[in-house]
């Protein structure tokens, strides 16, 4: 691997401008006055592939933000990955606590701040980078490799299960290597092995039918920012495990040894709070927070609207009220069951005098595990000991990656997380940031990666 690693080391500075001219593009996938400038990510990125010598590079139109797909097939009887990242970003929202403008990524320190650089815009390029090393010392990549980077992932994905099911035999592989995840701690090596589903609902209560005078009408009619308030409540008990009839119906128990596995992992739970900023932890009684965070299933309401929000007072009772829930859920939870039992809740516990419209989320997604045998993931267990120094610990996600669900069900493929991004680098959050050393250790391990499976591939049984 030297000439490989050494065209790396040689590239580091170019490495670093290629993420904050990229991450300096505003593509937020979610706003539609950043259309543009998705598409012209995408662009951008499908430049970067033909530059690092991919034969096959085409930007595939969807009905919302396009894919981005390249493919080398010149490794005769090696095997084929499927790449995933993507380059669409989260709103910068709330600008005004960025302390540098969030699209014009800073470089402090060892670190660079911007929106994305971390989720996934630096993960993401470097296997790109890779791929060019390869061609540059080598003129040939150790195995077949085909890359797939959507626009839509901050949104969902809702066009990508419809995008690989009617690409699946080009897109067909013998494993997916995700740069979209995410390492657990910066000090120690993680591979994410697991990560929860999710399923989620908006709801409106709806009251008089328009607002009223709250001294005229109020104690006449009901509120539906009360009834809203009770309705929520209800949801948990007062030590927060969930009361909605059928929640855990299909929750299998850890058994002893996955919980002492769990519990001998190096979490420092003071360490914990005072990075989230919480003056005490709370869940589920019963559970470690590891547990907690991993392998249960939680109800969180995300958000709770309606009436006056402006500044001083409107004596107003309010017509509506509204709010946001999602549930992350666990192996052999299904989100539509999941979902229709929080809907049969709401509608039992409604208060009197007022109605209740729920809409499902779209895109609801089981939880994934990734069998512990899998080839790419043994491999990925070599090459990050060999770039780190010890082995890594393997570890759940409390978040969800549709992702793997999708490439399961419409190709039969694993998904190995192989990202360089770490858990605290405050994605979808002011002050995003990346780890600039997390860039060249990166490119280390995914050259290493892609040369140890073509060699797997290759050796006798």
């Amino acid at each position: 691997m030297e000439d490989v690693l050494a065209h790396l080391d040689g590239r580091k500075d170019a490495s670093l401008v290629d993420l904050l001219t990229f991450a300096s593009i505003p593509s937020v996938s979610t706003d539609p006055e950043r259309r543009g400038d998705v598409r012209r990510a995408a662009g951008w990125l499908a430049d970067r592939l033909r530059t690092a010598g991919l034969p096959t590079v085409d930007i595939l139109e969807t009905p919302g933000h396009p894919v981005v797909y390249a493919e080398w097939l010149g490794a005769a009887d090696a095997p084929t990955v499927l790449v995933y990242g993507h380059y669409d970003v989260q709103p910068p929202d709330p600008q005004g606590r960025w302390q540098s403008p969030p699209f014009t990524p800073t470089v402090r320190g060892e670190r660079v701040y911007g929106r994305g650089v971390s989720d996934d815009k630096g993960p993401l390029l470097i296997p790109v980078q890779v791929a060019e090393a390869f061609f540059r010392t080598r003129g040939t990549l150790p195995l077949n490799v085909k890359f797939l980077f959507e626009g839509e992932e901050e949104v969902g994905s809702p066009n990508l299960a419809p995008f690989v099911r009617a690409h699946a035999e080009r897109l067909r592989a013998d494993v997916v290597l995700s740069a979209d995840g995410g390492m657990w701690r910066a000090d120690v090596p993680t591979l994410t092995v697991s990560s929860r589903g999710m399923t989620g609902l908006e709801l409106t209560l709806r009251g008089p039918g328009k607002d009223l005078h709250s001294g005229r009408h109020g104690g006449a009619v009901q509120n539906p920012l009360h009834a809203l308030a009770s309705l929520i409540a209800g949801l948990h008990d007062e030590r927060g495990r969930v009361v909605v009839d059928g929640f855990y119906d299909d929750v299998q128990e850890l058994q002893g040894d996955e919980r002492a596995s769990l519990r001998a992992l190096p979490f420092d739970e003071d360490a914990y709070r005072a990075e989230v900023g919480a003056s005490e932890l709370f869940g589920e009684p019963g559970y470690a927070t590891l547990e907690r965070l991993w392998t249960r299933p939680t109800l969180e309401v995300n958000g709770m609207w309606g009436g006056y929000t402006g500044e001083g007072s409107k004596t107003v009772l309010p017509s509506e009220a509204h709010a946001k829930i999602t549930c992350r859920l666990v192996a052999n939870q299904d989100p539509e069951r999941v979902t229709a039992a929080v809907v049969r809740h709401l509608e039992t516990h409604l208060l009197p005098g007022v109605t209740l419209d729920v809409r499902p989320s779209d895109h609801g997604a089981r939880a994934y595990r990734i069998p512990a045998d899998q080839p790419a993931l043994r491999a990925a267990r070599k090459v990050l000991t060999q770039v780190y120094g010890q082995p890594p610990l393997e570890v759940g996600m409390g978040g969800s990656i549709p992702i793997c669900e999708v490439f399961q069900r419409e190709l039969g493929l694993e998904t190995v997380f192989f990202s360089f991004a770490v858990g605290d680098e405050d994605i979808h959050a002011p002050n995003e940031f990346f780890r600039i050393p997390r860039l060249y250790e990166g490119q280390q391990a995914w050259a290493r990666l892609w040369q140890e499976l073509a060699v797997r591939e290759a050796a006798p049984a």
